[in-house]
């Protein structure tokens, strides 16, 4: 089942035309991908500031379907999936409020799992494969 996380669109993540800034739809995934780890138990500090290994993105898409303003009330479902022994995906699917079932936007990233210190290919931690079957589709 998809990890649910709702935001309220604030005004600063908008750009000049009143819609949000298609950067900070990213930024707002990030969020819920954040929140769904600490929501099965995975210590936020301790994953992001690990001096042994990290999750940086290798890929990132958003494509959008209709705009989102200030103070509309968003939906992100997340879910990830394991793609192969060091790497892993998240789909992301962000609605509004003010149109239950069709999404404003859809986006997708893809991290690896790295030795942070020599920089190659990890595989990836049991608590993060535990992660992603709590919240797998």
């Amino acid at each position: 089942m998809p990890f649910t996380y709702s935001r309220t669109v604030r005004f600063q993540d908008t750009d000049a035309a009143g819609v949000v800034y298609f950067a900070n739809v990213l930024a707002m995934c990030h969020e819920a991908y954040e929140t769904s780890l600490a929501a099965s138990g995975i210590n936020l500090k301790a994953f992001f500031s690990n001096p042994e290994v990290a999750f940086p993105i290798i890929h990132a898409s958003v494509d959008f379907y209709r705009p989102m303003f200030a103070g509309d009330m968003l939906t992100i479902q997340l879910t990830p999936k394991q793609v192969a022994g060091d790497e892993f995906e998240i789909v992301y699917q962000v609605f509004s409020g003010e149109a239950t079932g069709r999404s404003a936007a859809k986006a997708l990233t893809k991290h690896v799992c790295i030795d942070a210190v020599s920089r190659t290919r990890k595989q990836l931690s049991e608590d993060l494969i535990e992660w992603m079957i709590k919240f797998e589709s």
